[in-house]
């Protein structure tokens, strides 16, 4: 039996700040925001949330989940 020493848990994951500066949405072309508790890049514009897994963003909408009223309400008005 093997041990399992890598490890899954996706906060401790890191990701490069570099890499995501240079990512927009695939929909709207738009800034994505990071958000490191849900380890998501979201689009106001797009009303979409992108899941970051493993380090790896996943730039799909399909994997997307759409943002709630309240979420993007409250980004518009950091803004």
């Amino acid at each position: 039996m093997s041990e399992n020493t890598s490890n899954e848990n996706t906060d401790t994951v890191l990701v490069d700040s570099k890499m995501l500066e240079l990512l927009v949405c695939p929909v709207t072309k738009g800034p994505l925001v990071f958000h490191r508790d849900a380890m998501e890049l979201n689009s106001i514009e797009a009303g979409l949330a992108y899941p970051i897994r493993e380090g790896i963003p996943i730039m799909l909408p399909d994997e997307a989940r759409a943002l709630t009223e309240d979420e993007i309400k409250t980004a518009k008005g950091r803004k």
